[in-house]
C-alpha cells in the first residue's frame, strides 16, 4: 500500500536528522523497532552470529527495523557455565563488565564493542546492549577503584538488594558512590557508540527507582542519546509517571514467550507470559503511551528460535501462524515496541511477512488514537473476542485513517458480527479492506468477521 510505505520512510528520514542531544522525551518518537538475540540465542551469542542477524535486520530497515541488541552474557568467557564462577565473567580495572574477545574478537586489546558498534553503525542500524542492574559481587569483593574518583566498588555496592532470579549482582546504593558507578558505566559504554541500553532485574522483582533514577542521570551525563528500555515486568501501573519520566520502554509483563497461555507455578508469579495475557496489560497501560514512553510486551518469539533458544529447546516458535498474526497485529495496534526474537537468518516467508506489512508497521509507528474498544457495546457474540481500534492522523485531514482490529480469544472458529455505529463511527455505511489478506468487505452498515481460532483481522476503512 503506497501511502504508508510513503509515510514511514519519510519520517525514518527524519528521525535520522535527531541530535544526539536531544531531550530524552524525544530519544523514541515511535515505539522501538528491532532485533534482540535472546529468544534465539540465549546467552551464546558471538560476533559472528550477531552480524549475521543484523546484516538481515538491515536489509529490512527501509520498513523500520533498525535496532541490533546483544543481550544478556556478552562478557561471559563460558556463557553455559553452571556457577557464576564457571561463566568467567571479564571485566576492566575499574570494574566495568568489557565483551569477552574469545567470542568477539573485535574487542580485543581493549578496544570493548566500539569496532562493532562502528560496523552496525555502517550498515544503517543502532546498537544496543543488556546489562543487569547493578555490580558483579566478584568485582565488590575485588573493591576496585572507581574511573575518576576516590570511591571503590564496594561503597557503590547494595549488599541487602539482589535478585531473586540471578545471583551475579549486588544492587546499587543510592548515594555519590553508586552514581559514580553508574557514571563511569555509561560513560565507557557511550564511547562504544551505545545507541539502546536494557536493563534487566530493575522494574518488577524488585522494583528499583533509585537504580533507574541513576541510570538515566548517567545517560544524560554521557551526552550520547541512548534509549533505555527496563525489564522485567509487571511494571505497576502505580509507577507509570515514574519509569516515564525515566526511561523510553519499559516492560508491562513477565518474559513473553511462544505460546497462547501457559500454566504458571506459585513460585515463578507471571513467567512466563502468553499472548492471551497481553490484551488486557494492554487495555490498561493505553493511556501511559506516547512519544518517547512507550509500555512494552516484550520480544516477538516468531520463526525460528534458536540455535540456542533462551528458554527451552531450540524450536520453531509454538505458536501457530495466525497466533503469530495475532500477536504481531495485537503488538502494532497497541502501540508496544516492535522487538523481534526469532532468527534473521532463518527467516521463512510467513515470518517475513510479518515483519514486512508496511500497514501494521505504520499503525504502530504512527497511530494518534490507540485503545480497546468496550465489547459489551458490540451485542452477543463478543464475550470472548477483543477489538482495537486505532486512528492515523486527524479527521478530514490528508492521509487520516482509521483501523479496527479483531482478536478471537476461543479456541474454536468464531464469527463477529456488529454494526459500525457501535464501533463508534458517524455515516451510515463504510467499507473496508483487511490489511493482512487485502479482501475487501463491501460498503454496509455492519461488518461480519469470520476468525479461526486465537485468529484476527485488521481493517483499514475505506
Amino acid at each position: 500500500m503506497a501511502k504508508p510505505a510513503f509515510l514511514l520512510a519519510a519520517f525514518l528520514s527524519a528521525v535520522c536528522l535527531v541530535s544526539p542531544l536531544i531531550h530524552a522525551q524525544a530519544l523514541a518518537p515511535t515505539p522501538p523497532m528491532g532485533w534482540n538475540s535472546w529468544d534465539s540465542y540465549g546467552p551464546t551469542i558471538d560476533e559472528d552470529q550477531f552480524k549475521a542477524n543484523a546484516t538481515v535486520l538491515a536489509s529490512l530497515q527501509q520498513y523500520g527495523w533498525k535496532y541490533a541488541v546483544i543481550d544478556a552474557g556478552w562478557y561471559m568467557t563460558n556463557p553455559t557455565g553452571q556457577t557464576l564462577a564457571q561463566k568467567q565473567y571479564l571485566w576492566s580495572a575499574n570494574g566495568l563488565l568489557v565483551p569477552t574477545p574469545d567470542r568477539f574478537p573485535s574487542a580485543a586489546n581493549g578496544a570493548g564493542f566500539r569496532p562493532l558498534a562502528d560496523w552496525v553503525h555502517a550498515q544503517g542500524l543502532k546498537f544496543g546492549i543488556h546489562i543487569m542492574r547493578g555490580i558483579p559481587r566478584q568485582i565488590v569483593a575485588a573493591n576496585l577503584p572507581i574511573a575518576g574518583t576516590s570511591f571503590h566498588t564496594a561503597d557503590a555496592a547494595d549488599t541487602t538488594s539482589t535478585c531473586p532470579w540471578d545471583e551475579s549482582n549486588w544492587g546499587v546504593k543510592d548515594n555519590a558512590a553508586g552514581q559514580a558507578y553508574y557514571d563511569s558505566m555509561l560513560k565507557l559504554y557511550a564511547s562504544w557508540g551505545l545507541d539502546f541500553l536494557k536493563v534487566d532485574c530493575i522494574s518488577d522483582h524488585p522494583y528499583r527507582p533509585t537504580e533507574i533514577r541513576q541510570i538515566a542521570e548517567a545517560i544524560r551525563k554521557s551526552g550520547r542519546a541512548i534509549v533505555l528500555s527496563l525489564s522485567p515486568g509487571p511494571t505497576a501501573l502505580g509507577h507509570a509517571a515514574e519509569v516515564a519520566k525515566y526511561a523510553q520502554m519499559w516492560r508491562i509483563g513477565d518474559d513473553h514467550w511462544d505460546g497462547w497461555s501457559f500454566s504458571h507455578q506459585p513460585d515463578n508469579g507471571e513467567f512466563p507470559t502468553g499472548i492471551v495475557d497481553m490484551f488486557d496489560r494492554f487495555a490498561q497501560w493505553y493511556p501511559y503511551t506516547g512519544p518517547g514512553n512507550w509500555p512494552d510486551a516484550d520480544m516477538l518469539p516468531e520463526g525460528w528460535l534458536g540455535p540456542s533458544a533462551g528458554w527451552g529447546q531450540t524450536r520453531r516458535s509454538r505458536e501457530t501462524p495466525d497466533e503469530q498474526r495475532t500477536e504481531f497485529t495485537l503488538w502494532a495496534v497497541a502501540r508496544s515496541p516492535l522487538i523481534f526474537g526469532g532468527s534473521l537468518t532463518r527467516l521463512d516467508d510467513f515470518t517475513r511477512s510479518l515483519l514486512t506489512n508496511q500497514t501494521v508497521l505504520f499503525i504502530d509507528q504512527y497511530a494518534s488514537y490507540s485503545r480497546p474498544v468496550d465489547t459489551a457495546a458490540l451485542g452477543p457474540g463478543f464475550q470472548n473476542a477483543r477489538v482495537w481500534r486505532a486512528t492515523v492522523g486527524e479527521p478530514g485531514a490528508r492521509g487520516y485513517a482509521e483501523y479496527f482490529a479483531f482478536f478471537n480469544l476461543d479456541s474454536s472458529p468464531a464469527t463477529l458480527r456488529t454494526t459500525w455505529k457501535q464501533l463508534g463511527l458517524d455515516g451510515a455505511k463504510h467499507s473496508a479492506r483487511n490489511v493482512w489478506d487485502d479482501s475487501a468487505i463491501r460498503e454496509s452498515k455492519e461488518i461480519r468477521v469470520a476468525l479461526p481460532p486465537h485468529g484476527c483481522a485488521l481493517y483499514e476503512l475505506r
